[in-house]
């Protein structure tokens, strides 16, 4: 994964929305870290891991991974608002037992960023994010194909007027 073309993607797509919606100037992080945690709410929905009373599997894979990479873009959102893009990608990651387990440790690390929006504190966000993303058997190479299809996505919906 080339995570530094990615920030870089994200940040075109950000500045459009921001000037196509007279944003700019205001202060938009914790807009953008509630987008954050719903997208990793719509996720976990979708994987249905926390569903304890239900026997509905979950979605396709596609679908998840789709949810996943919605996630992506928040979270890359999130390290050009701090201006922390210089992140390490790790090669392998802590794995909990239970997928819910990643899911509260990313919902964690991501309340734990809007109260200490440091360097380190978002280097353990993002490391749990991909964690999550790994549990879910997603290779680095798939996030990035499915992030870039998504981007796409996400400008035809500002030029529809989204």
């Amino acid at each position: 994964m080339d995570i530094k073309s990615l920030f870089s993607i994200q940040k075109q797509l950000n500045d459009r929305i921001i000037a196509e919606h007279q944003l700019a100037g205001q202060d938009l992080f914790q807009e953008k870290l509630l987008a954050f945690i719903v997208e990793v709410g719509e996720l976990a929905n979708e994987t249905r891991c926390f569903k304890y009373w239900s026997r509905k599997p979950s979605s396709e894979r596609t679908i998840i991974l789709e949810e996943y990479v919605d996630g992506l873009h928040f979270a890359l959102t999130l390290g050009l608002s701090l201006g922390y893009t210089e992140v390490i990608l790790k090669d392998e990651f802590e794995q909990k037992e239970k997928l819910t387990d990643h899911f509260l440790d990313v919902l964690n690390l991501a309340q734990q960023l809007g109260l200490n929006q440091s360097q380190e504190q978002f280097q353990q966000f993002i490391d749990s994010f991909f964690a999550l993303g790994h549990k879910l058997s997603f290779t680095y190479d798939e996030m990035e194909k499915a992030y870039l299809e998504k981007n796409k996505v996400n400008h035809e919906r500002q030029d529809n007027g989204y």
